[in-house]
């Protein structure tokens, strides 16, 4: 009987071929806080390359010369934007050797480590090994780590758009993998106000203020945003009417359209408030050196709309809403302003000279019958900004002569406003002669004089002279 045996046989088709390595970019995100405060970046051990075979430098001329490793921009002295023209120096970034394997290399006698350096278009050398190989350091396999800086000079020199800044860089250690890379610079899209102005206050505290015709101004203080991206400045009120609070406590309400926005340069448009957003910026506000724009918001309202909605005394309140919106409405960063405009309680009275003195004459028996009435045209001009009443009174209760009291009694003469039928008796005691008076600028009253006939009787058989007597205005408000 035969046994029969069985024989596996393996087969194994082995494909040989290079293996390819992607070269790896170098990434560096720079931080908002380092490019809004402007403060320097240092970036932790960042790896460009990787060393797995060699120990030691390259030397030729028998050993004793040397081949320094460097780096060279080979797409130009700028780093360029990813997604336009714009461009940084290559003096923005510079690096330094941190590390060959976890440690830096021996510089033997002779060699050393250079400074942090920019990238250019000639080889730079990151390294000098020492000048003889008898002499010489080597360094260990693994990672080759460097540390990278942007001093705080180049964030206030240029501007940082958000976006990708790259130069394309080779080395020229073959070992050292990989030979070529990207070294990129990450700007991250970002704005933020840098001054804050929460609150505005305004004060008004002369009736001057009402008489001037040129536009009312108010600064809002400087407004200062960090950006890092174009955008607008849009803004609204929180509410569609200006809050009002007398000085009586009464409330009320102004239409917020009197007041206007804009700016003491050409940054702003300026357009009347309202309770939706509006874009107020002229053009884009655009990336800039430093990446900060300044600008002086301002509150306009005309003469006319400031007399008319804002003369009366008391408490008017609107709180402001602003946004600094990216100009694809990606981003944006908020800030509120509460403002508040106090009117004090104003008021003047004024007699022109014109109208100072009242005389009146008794020449004749029917003077002395009948009395005698005389109507003074604007003779007082009043402003008050709040509900008031008009008072009169004289200094003394009798007339004088030569500066001596007579006899002749305050009362025999009356005193009213045109258009009203109160005549007050005039004493010492102030008389109300205008009742419920609304607040006005610069009004106009014809002040009407009376002796009646029984005052002017009274003045019979008195000495023929000059009898004269002060007679003074004044405000209640109510």
């Amino acid at each position: 009987m035969k046994t029969m045996r069985a024989f596996l046989i393996g087969i194994f088709i082995v494909f040989c071929g290079s293996t390819v390595t992607k070269a790896q970019d170098v990434y560096l995100s720079i931080p908002e806080n380092n490019i809004f405060n402007r403060s320097e970046f240092t970036s932790v051990p960042t790896r460009v390359m990787m060393n797995t075979n060699r120990t030691n430098w390259d030397y030729a001329f028998l050993g004793l010369i040397p081949t320094a490793p460097t780096f060279t921009s080979v797409s130009g002295p700028t780093f360029t934007h990813s997604s336009s023209s714009f461009t940084l120096p290559s003096s923005t970034l510079l690096w330094q050797l941190e590390s060959m394997g976890g440690q830096l290399p021996s510089t033997g006698l002779s060699g050393y480590l250079p400074g942090f350096q920019s990238f250019s278009t000639s080889a730079i050398k990151w390294f000098e090994p020492p000048a003889s190989l008898i002499f010489g350091g080597g360094f260990y396999r693994g990672n080759i780590n460097f540390t990278f800086k942007i001093p705080a000079s180049q964030f206030t020199a240029n501007a940082f758009r958000a976006g990708n800044y790259s130069m394309d860089i080779t080395q020229n250690y073959n070992d050292f993998t990989p030979h070529n890379f990207k070294t990129i610079l990450v700007i991250p899209s970002s704005i933020r106000w840098i001054t804050t102005s929460l609150t505005k206050y305004i004060e008004i505290s002369s009736l001057n203020d009402y008489r001037n015709t040129s536009t009312r101004v108010w600064d809002l203080g400087n407004t200062e945003i960090a950006h890092t991206v174009d955008f607008n400045f849009w803004a609204k009120t929180a509410a569609t009417n200006i809050q009002f609070t007398s000085s009586k406590g009464v409330p009320g309400t102004r239409n917020i359209a009197a007041m206007k926005l804009g700016s003491n340069g050409s940054t702003l448009t300026t357009k009347a408030l309202s309770a939706n957003f509006q874009n107020f910026s002229a053009a884009n506000l655009s990336v800039v050196a430093g990446n900060r724009s300044s600008f002086t918001p301002e509150l306009n309202v005309s003469s006319d709309d400031f007399k008319n909605y804002f003369f009366e005394a008391g408490t008017y309140t609107f709180e402001l809403n602003f946004n600094a919106a990216s100009t694809d409405n990606s981003i944006n960063s908020l800030q509120n302003t509460a403002v508040q405009l106090k009117v004090l309680p104003l008021s003047e009275i004024t007699i022109p000279s014109s109208g100072r003195n009242v005389n009146f004459n008794f020449n004749t028996a029917a003077q002395y019958t009948n009395g005698q009435s005389q109507m003074i045209p604007n003779q007082i001009i009043l402003s008050n900004n709040e509900s008031f009443e008009l008072y009169v009174k004289s200094d003394e209760n009798y007339f004088k002569k030569g500066g001596l009291q007579t006899d002749i009694n305050s009362n025999i003469l009356q005193i009213g406003v045109d258009g009203s039928s109160v005549n007050a008796p005039l004493s010492k005691t102030p008389q109300k002669i205008l009742f419920n008076g609304t607040p006005v600028l610069d009004r106009g009253l014809n002040i009407r004089y009376t002796i009646p006939p029984a005052g002017a009787q009274s003045l019979v058989g008195k000495e023929n002279t000059t009898y004269s007597i002060n007679v003074y205005y004044s405000f209640t408000a109510i």
